[in-house]
């Protein structure tokens, strides 16, 4: 016997969870949306002003945090309609129905989607902005602390603590001009495409846009419905921000073993371990890690989960996908203010730093370099030299042996050597640091000019998102407004 709507099955497996997603993830933005329509449809002359006004209050008396709490029992579909009962019981199914003149579900859900969106991103950006300013407030306090470099995960050449933190920050600045443009095609109204092709009522979509703090209209009413790009879009800059992140805790956990102990984390920042009493554990960086891989991957199965599907309505990028999308957001969000905490504790430990930036032959390619500077021969055979010169040093670096090997191999040569001390000067990390003077390195003459244009260009972005922010939170109080008007005119 066939059973009667919701079979049991499809309520327990899909509507049920279908209906608390939405309870809480857009019942705020529908409600929203309720009121700008309404006051649209009204300014219009669609809906008279009595009706608007039974409908105002009925929308006025609603209990948000009682419908919050409401378990799904079948009676309704979802959550759209267990409002539209609501407000007919509150201000008569006639005057009720008649707020859902001139619209769908469909563009209620896509601009609901987008309203929701753009907060996350929003959130997303003021995380990131706060990871930035602290890593600036660390990069210019260390920007003369010298560190080694890496490459393939061997010591490289010296460079500062500052120079690396300014290469994670130029990253972040990256995944801040991503965001913002991936928020700005987000923030389009959809709202008045109706099913696909709008309607034949003279609605005023600008007026509904502007009120729910649009900053356009998503204009084709079949893109506004059927399009998805806004989606996959936002979360593919979310998933590369979410890479940067994680390739940036990588290195941090890396800094805080006892092997390179660059790093060490606050007591508030580590866990001990059950049975062995000398361990500090920097499970909060282990944390960020997993929470920014789960992030990406969260981000990267909304592309796979849209792949193929039909370009149209469906509920493949609707009810029980959107959950996925917060979820990539709620964990990338976690990752960034955990990041941004564990560091305004964190302390590094320099001397050891610098020792490190001192040994190891870092210094060499200086050399080698000087060789050219002074002797005029070619950088191969100064590398030739210098690489002999290490080799047979046998893993014991000595600035000593070093410049008596080199000047061995230059008079073989018959090449005219410079004074020895300037051989032993590029040998000297600081010297090393000091001479990279051109854009982009470490020198302080070069950095610090980008260590300000860094400070400046977080100035101005979180203008930006003020910005931003008031344009949303203004639509919000003209709402009320023009609601407040209607209902004094009564």
């Amino acid at each position: 016997m066939a059973s009667q709507f919701p079979a049991p099955i499809y309520r327990d497996t899909v509507l049920a969870h279908v209906f608390a997603d939405a309870k809480r993830l857009f019942l705020d933005s529908m409600i929203e949306i309720d009121y700008a329509h309404l006051l649209m449809l009204t300014q219009q002359k669609i809906v008279s002003r009595e009706t608007a006004v039974l409908c105002l209050r009925a929308l006025d008396s609603l209990d948000l945090e009682a419908i919050r709490s409401t378990p799904y029992d079948g009676s309704v579909e979802d959550l759209f309609f267990l409002i539209e009962q609501k407000l007919a019981d509150l201000c008569g199914a006639d005057n009720a129905g008649r707020i859902h003149t001139a619209r769908s579900r469909n563009d209620i859900d896509m601009t609901m989607y987008r309203m929701v969106l753009r907060s996350r991103l929003l959130a997303t950006l003021d995380a990131v902005a706060a990871l930035r300013t602290r890593l600036v407030t660390l990069a210019s306090e260390h920007r003369s602390a010298l560190m080694p470099a890496y490459t393939h995960n061997q010591p490289a050449q010296p460079t500062t603590l500052g120079h690396y933190l300014m290469a994670i920050i130029e990253i972040l600045e990256r995944d801040t001009e991503r965001l913002r443009a991936a928020f700005l095609r987000v923030n389009r109204s959809p709202l008045g495409a109706c099913a696909i092709t709008t309607t034949g009522f003279p609605i005023d979509r600008a007026q509904t846009m502007t009120m729910l703090g649009f900053h356009g209209l998503q204009t084709n009413s079949y893109g506004a419905i059927a399009s998805v790009d806004y989606i996959t879009e936002s979360c593919s800059v979310l998933a590369v921000t979410m890479l940067n992140l994680g390739r940036f805790a990588q290195d941090l956990l890396l800094w805080s073993t006892a092997e390179f102990n660059f790093l060490r984390l606050s007591d508030g920042y580590v866990q001990i371990s059950s049975i062995m009493p000398q361990k500090r554990n920097p499970v909060p960086l282990e944390h960020v890690r997993i929470l920014s891989s789960r992030s990406l991957s969260e981000a990267q199965s909304t592309l796979q989960s849209l792949h193929n599907t039909p370009f149209a309505d469906m509920n493949d990028s609707e009810d029980s996908f959107q959950p996925l999308v917060d979820m990539a957001f709620t964990d990338g969000l976690r990752a960034l203010l955990l990041l941004e905490g564990v560091l305004s504790e964190a302390t590094f430990n320099l001397d050891h730093m610098r020792a490190r930036a001192a040994g190891s032959f870092l210094t060499v390619t200086e050399l080698a370099d000087t060789l050219v500077r002074e002797t005029g021969i070619s950088f191969h055979q100064a590398h030739t030299f210098v690489a002999a010169a290490v080799k047979s040093a046998n893993g014991i670096f000595s600035a000593e042996a070093m410049v008596a090997s080199v000047l061995a191999s230059l008079a073989t040569a018959g090449v005219q050597a410079p004074e020895p001390s300037i051989l032993f000067r590029a040998l000297d990390p600081e010297y090393f640091v000091a001479i990279r003077s051109i854009p982009g390195g470490p020198a302080l003459e070069a950095l610090s000019p980008e260590i300000a244009r860094a400070e400046a260009q977080l100035a101005t972005d979180r203008v930006w998102l003020a910005s931003q922010r008031e344009q949303i939170q203004t639509a919000q109080r003209s709402i009320r407004k023009a609601a407040d008007s209607l209902l004094a005119a009564q």
